[in-house]
């Protein structure tokens, strides 16, 4: 009797487990919809971030477009959230609507992915140089490399890259992508005497520079994700030097894809800028997107699998040491971006 009736109560309470978890996977989800830079697309689309979203009742759906769009042409009123790559673009989102609260969980710094033998010539030709426990390509020489209009095959002693082009970086449209902003953020820093533009005479002063690097590049993608992915499958010949997230190579070094492959080199500009990936809350259940992406440690370790350096910096430490990322713990020589308002002369001046 006793044995039947333990029997009976272990049935019930199996089945009343069951019932939890089928009720806990099938239980409504609260759909919020973001517009967000498409350097982020591979960790919101990731199983192991949508299972964590999940677990806090929300199903995270996101729309790719480039930074500086999501800022001035992307129709925000379809969105819950807009997660820009730069916090210029989330400040004038943030003034536009009003909004005080702002979160940035993550950033990135901007870098140069780019092959042995270019580090190779560009250092003898003095442009490349050792930094602080990293390669850096300084920011002053190659202007002046690029303002007498270089080529590749002019380099003394090139027979590694005899390439009859200019020597430039290349980088995504600056008229939709925050990247190529950021860029144009270094550019006019070093142009301007080591000195953030604040103004319109400075504008004026670095118009040329700024023109040079970017128009004569010719088509330019509109994304940071293009570029780098030709970078990679198509190697050298076409794209000896480009801009990237830093999480963007150290994405794939982690992935162990064999798409990094030993001749492959990170070089960061001196100066740079840190990229801080800022996300602005329209409504209300994206401020619930902000709190998790900033304080859930899976979310933040997750984060960090992908390359981003978090704000808990142990978790980007740890997956550095764990997968031997070729990239520096702290970076020295980073600057903060021009307002908005002149970054946008500038680009419009470069367009026109």
């Amino acid at each position: 009797m006793r044995r039947a009736f333990g029997i009976g109560l272990a049935v019930v309470l199996l089945t009343g487990l069951i019932a939890v978890i089928f009720f806990d996977k099938h239980r409504e989800l609260t759909t919020v919809r973001g517009v967000i830079g498409s350097e982020k697309m591979a960790f919101f689309n990731d199983p192991r971030v949508r299972d964590a979203f999940a677990a806090h009742g929300l199903r995270v759906e996101v729309d790719p477009a480039g930074s500086r769009e999501i800022a001035t042409r992307v129709d925000l009123n379809r969105y819950d959230f807009a997660f820009p790559s730069s916090s210029p673009a989330a400040d004038k989102i943030q003034r536009d609507r009003k909004i005080v609260r702002g979160y940035a969980p993550f950033s990135s710094p901007i870098a140069v992915a780019t092959f042995a033998p270019i580090v190779e010539l560009l250092t003898r030709a003095g442009v490349v140089r050792q930094g602080p426990g990293y390669p850096v390509l300084d920011m002053g020489a190659y202007l002046a490399l690029a303002e007498r209009g270089v080529r590749w095959d002019q380099l003394p002693g090139n027979t590694a890259y005899p390439a009859r082009k200019n020597v430039l970086l290349t980088t995504t449209d600056p008229n939709s992508s925050s990247s190529a902003a950021m860029y144009l953020a270094i550019a006019s820093y070093v142009a301007n005497g080591q000195n953030v533009v604040t103004d319109p005479s400075a504008e004026a002063r670095v118009r040329p520079t700024l023109t040079r690097l970017l128009a004569d590049q010719g088509y330019t993608q509109s994304s940071s994700e293009g570029p780098f992915e030709d970078y990679l499958a198509v190697g050298i010949g076409k794209t000896p030097m480009v801009l990237v997230y830093e999480a963007q190579f150290a994405d794939r070094v982690i992935r162990a894809d064999g798409s990094i492959s030993p001749d492959r080199v990170l070089l960061y500009p001196a100066p740079t800028v840190s990229s801080k990936h800022t996300l602005v809350p329209l409504r209300v259940p994206g401020n619930q997107v902000g709190e998790l992406l900033t304080s859930d440690p899976e979310l933040t370790r997750l984060a960090a699998s992908f390359g981003f350096r978090t704000q808990d910096r142990r978790q980007f430490d740890a997956v550095r040491a764990e997968h031997h990322l070729p990239v520096p713990a702290d970076l020295v020589d980073v600057i903060e971006p021009p307002p908005f308002e002149s970054l946008e002369r500038m680009l419009d001046a470069v367009r026109r």
